[in-house]
């Protein structure tokens, strides 16, 4: 990547993911987030990282006009977690500051493979833990579904990291694992 670090990866994101299945561009596309972390002075402003006393923010850095990606830095107070969600698309997620935390869960009901009209009845099970620091690349694809949860033990200090989205992620599913139940909801983002 050059000067122009945002435009570079952003066009270098939409050639590697044109035409693939989700899991090719999350290996195309990982090594441009690594890179990209390591430049992400040249081009974050002060409003990516505001924080929010309620929640965890999510602050839009790009959003392309066709839908078909977008960038958000997020960024987590100490105990601020995600809701147990889905994001009906891929994703490559890098680490800019601090420890996060993602807590994985397997739908192990029998309409897991089914993404409409499947609500109620899930069955999730808690899955595998990942955590990472400065530097840490991780990504998902829909299987059909990548559900998990993400945060910052309130031991630790704020975090903050970068995600890229094959798609414009304005909603998502949020699972309640008790009531075995999902509902697909808005979500909102700061605008930069």
């Amino acid at each position: 990547m050059t000067s122009s670090t945002l435009p570079d990866f952003i066009a270098a994101c939409r050639s590697r993911a044109e035409g693939r299945v989700p899991a090719d561009c999350v290996d195309a596309i990982a090594p441009l987030m690594r890179e990209l972390l390591g430049e992400a002075g040249s081009f974050l402003k002060p409003e990516h990282t505001r924080e929010d006393p309620e929640g965890y923010a999510r602050n839009l850095v790009y959003e392309a006009e066709d839908g078909q990606l977008s960038l958000f830095a997020l960024v987590w107070r100490p105990g601020q977690w995600t809701p147990v969600h889905d994001h009906g698309t891929w994703g490559v997620v890098g680490v800019l500051e601090g420890a996060l935390e993602e807590r994985n869960y397997l739908r192990c009901d029998k309409n897991q493979d089914r993404r409409e009209g499947c609500d109620q009845g899930i069955d999730l099970q808690r899955g595998g833990v990942i955590l990472m620091t400065p530097g840490t690349v991780t990504s998902f694809v829909p299987n059909p579904d990548h559900i998990h949860m993400t945060g910052v033990s309130a031991e630790q200090p704020r975090a903050v990291s970068l995600h890229l989205y094959g798609r414009a992620l304005h909603d998502f599913h949020v699972y309640d694992p008790e009531a075995g139940t999902r509902k697909l909801i808005q979500v909102s983002h700061n605008e930069s």
